[in-house]
Order: C-alpha cells, then structure tokens, then sequence
C-alpha cells in the first residue's frame, strides 16, 4: 500500500505545512500516542525530504509534519552518495513515495566552507574535504554566473542536486517520467522559516 497523493498534491500539503509554521498556527498533526500506534507494522510518506543536517532545518518542524508523515535523509550540504541514493530509491520503489524534496537553506556552513576552499585553494582535512568536493561544482557555476553570495550558491546548489540526483538514479529518474514521483529543488530561509521552491521536475 501506497499513500494515494499525487505529486502535486503531496507538494501542496508540505508548502501548507510551512505556512502554518511560519505563521506559528503549527497543528503539530500526527504525533500522538494513537498515530504511534498505527505505524509499528507499516510506514506510508507522502514525501521525501533530503535535506542538510544542519540543526536549524528540522524537516519534521519546518513543514509541520508528524510521525510517517516523511521519509527524511540528511547529510551536510544536502550532499549525494550511493547510501543517500539507495535510501531515496527505497523510498521511491518500495514506500511509493510521491515526492522527494531537496532541501538547502541558506547560511549553510557546508556551502560557506566550499566557497571559502574554492577562492583561497585551501582543502579542508580528511572527510569534511569529501563534502567540499561535492558541492564544489555548484560553487563554480555560481561563481560563472557571477552570482558571489553565498545564499545564490545555496540555491545553485539545490538545482544542481536534484539534476545530479536524476542523473544518478535510474528508478527515480524514470518515475519522474511516468508522474508517479517528482523531485524539487527547495531553499529555506532560516530567519523566516519560509520554504521557498527553486527548481523542479515532474511536477505537473
């Protein structure tokens, strides 16, 4: 069993959510002793949320979402390996899931330390260089389109993932092209809260 949303409306339901937190009206739905309940045997999200895991972006809060209402992946700078993908293709394939969402923020540290790498030639040590090298090619592209602040290359970089995370990913790619899932791009503003959407595919 599937949830019965469609791209769009699983989107609807998020982009509601934020407006609810940012409003500070949250409904804080699905969190009860009842909710927990219904889900020891079976999980159904209506999303994917692949976001940064920076403290500030607490997928669950920002969209006012409760248990089982989301499938969330995190990594710093909302950066791409072969666990993240193999968990959103599970999401995807098994859960039926019908939206992933790629969620930067702006002020990521992530971000900051690659634009700080890139302009001195400076390379952080051991594994914190791993996540510079990823985000790197979203720093350049920023950079070429002489876009220098680090909150446009948060945004390059949200765009950029979601187009590495098509290319990467066969299962996803292709359920992007039948309308069964669509993946967005999505930047979040921390002073406001506002979950603001910048790139996206599928989503009819």
């Amino acid at each position: 069993m599937t949830t019965t949303l469609s791209p769009a409306q699983a989107w609807q339901r998020l982009f509601e959510g934020n407006a609810r937190f940012v409003s500070g009206e949250a409904l804080h739905p699905n969190q009860g002793v009842e909710r927990r309940s219904e889900l020891v045997d079976t999980q159904h999200p209506f999303a994917v949320i692949f976001g940064c895991a920076d403290s500030r972006l607490a997928a669950e809060i920002i969209f006012d979402l409760g248990l089982g209402d989301a499938f969330v992946v995190r990594t710093a700078g909302h950066v791409l390996d072969n666990a993240v993908l193999g968990s959103l293709e599970y999401a995807v394939s098994v859960l039926g899931v019908p939206l992933i969402v790629v969620l930067g923020h702006d002020n990521c540290g992530a971000v900051t330390a690659t634009k700080d790498a890139v302009r001195t030639g400076d390379m952080p040590p051991r594994f914190i260089r791993d996540l510079v090298e990823r985000i790197t090619p979203s720093v350049l592209a920023s950079l070429r389109d002489d876009n220098t602040e680090v909150n446009d290359m948060v945004i390059e970089h949200a765009r950029q993932t979601v187009d590495r995370l098509l290319e990467s990913s066969q299962v996803i790619a292709s359920a992007v092209k039948d309308s069964s899932t669509a993946v967005l791009g999505v930047a979040y503003r921390l002073e406001e809260g506002r979950a603001q959407l910048v790139s996206g595919s599928g989503l009819l």
